[in-house]
């Protein structure tokens, strides 16, 4: 069985595919103090779209999404964004945690396993 290593580094991989399944590095938003966690939320479903798209795959095949928030006060409105995004497809396995973030301007970060 072939693993796909895309986008390595020494450190990880943005992407690898093996066996029909697709796993994302985990998705932040660039880092801007400004940006709320609805802002982060909105940018970083649009990186992992892009990343879904070029591993060909998409949103319709989610299979689960690990959610980690920096504080859980912050949950509804995450949500509020989570919600319209995944209106229109078929709903992943979704887990929402609450996590010390590696910087303390990431509120919000994804960990994203789908088919393709």
């Amino acid at each position: 069985m072939t693993i796909e290593r895309i986008e390595s580094t020494e450190r990880m991989s943005r992407i690898v595919k093996h066996n029909g399944t697709v796993y994302l590095c985990g998705q932040t938003a660039a880092s801007d103090p400004s940006w709320d966690i609805q802002e982060q939320t909105k940018r970083c479903l649009e990186k992992v779209e892009t990343l879904l798209s070029q591993a060909g795959s998409s949103v319709n095949q989610l299979l689960s999404v690990t959610i980690y928030i920096r504080d859980m006060k912050d949950f509804a409105a995450m949500n509020e964004v989570w919600d319209a995004w995944i209106a229109d497809v078929e709903k992943p396995a979704r887990a929402c945690v609450e996590a010390r973030m590696a910087r303390p301007d990431i509120l919000v970060e994804l960990s994203v396993t789908a088919a393709y």
